[in-house]
C-alpha cells in the first residue's frame, strides 16, 4: 500500500514532477506576460503621442494656414 501511494506521489497524475513542471511554466508564462505587457505600454504611448501629434498638425493647419475639412462649411465672420 505504502508503495502505491508513493507511486501516484512521485509519477502518478497530479505528481510532484507534475506539480514541479507546472511551476515552472507558470514562471516562463508570467515572464512571457510582463515582456507583452510593456510592449503594450509603449505601443499605447506610440498611439496617444501619433493622435496628439495629429491633433496640433490639424489644429495648425486650421489657424494658421486657414484649412477645412473635406464637407465643412467655413464660415468667416468679419467685426
Amino acid at each position: 500500500m505504502l508503495l502505491g501511494l508513493q507511486y501516484k506521489l512521485w509519477l502518478g497524475d497530479g505528481s510532484v514532477l507534475q506539480w514541479k513542471a507546472m511551476e515552472e511554466k507558470l514562471a516562463e508564462q508570467k515572464k512571457e506576460n510582463r515582456k507583452l505587457m510593456a510592449r503594450n505600454r509603449a505601443l499605447q504611448a506610440d498611439v496617444v503621442e501619433l493622435k496628439s501629434v495629429e491633433q496640433a498638425l490639424e489644429e495648425q493647419a486650421r489657424y494658421e494656414l486657414g484649412m477645412i475639412k473635406e464637407g465643412e462649411v467655413y464660415f468667416h465672420l468679419v467685426e
